[in-house]
C-alpha cells in the first residue's frame, strides 16, 4: 500500500482497532471512471480471473477484506468492505452482477470483460475461453475520500 493510501486508512480508523486484511488497488481498464462509479454508488461489484491468483500465488479475497480504491495517480478515492466472494465461470455471471459492476448492460459487461481478459491472458501466453473462472466480489463503500 502506498503512503497516501496508508495515511487515508489510518485516518479513517483513528483510534479504533484496524482490520488487518486491507489492500490498495486500482480497477483495470478505465481506472478513474470505475473508481468514480464506486464513489457514486453505481459500482458495487468487481471480478478478476481466478487464474491470475494462481499464477501470482495470491490468496483469494474474503469477506474479511477491505480495499482502498485508487485512481490512476494512485490517490485514494474510497474504502470498501468486501461483502461477498464467489467463484463463477464467466458464461454463468448473471445480468444483475454485470450491472452491479457498473457497465450498464450485460452485453456491455461481456464485451468489456472478454476484451480485457483476452489481453491479460495473451500476456501470459494463455487463451480466453467463455467459461474462464472468475472471482466475483461484491463490496460496500464505507468511506469516501473528501
Amino acid at each position: 500500500m502506498n503512503q497516501a493510501a496508508q495515511m487515508y486508512w489510518d485516518e479513517y480508523w483513528k483510534d479504533q482497532e484496524k482490520p488487518m486484511a486491507v489492500s490498495a488497488w486500482q480497477f483495470g481498464g478505465e481506472t478513474d471512471y470505475l473508481a468514480q462509479l464506486v464513489v457514486d454508488g453505481i459500482k458495487t461489484a468487481t471480478c478478476s480471473g481466478h487464474i491470475f491468483y494462481e499464477l501470482e500465488s495470491e490468496p483469494l479475497p474474503t469477506t474479511e477484506d477491505y480495499g482502498v480504491i485508487l485512481d490512476t495517480q494512485e490517490k485514494p478515492k474510497a474504502i470498501v468492505k468486501i461483502t461477498e466472494v464467489r467463484l463463477t465461470p464467466m458464461n454463468e455471471v448473471t445480468e444483475e452482477f454485470a450491472i452491479a459492476e457498473g457497465d450498464g448492460t450485460y452485453q456491455n459487461w461481456w464485451d468489456i470483460h472478454e476484451e480485457y481478459f483476452t489481453e491479460q491472458l495473451n500476456a501470459v501466453e494463455l487463451e480466453f475461453s467463455e467459461d474462464i473462472l472468475l472471482v466475483c466480489e461484491r463490496f460496500k463503500v464505507i468511506d469516501i475520500k473528501s
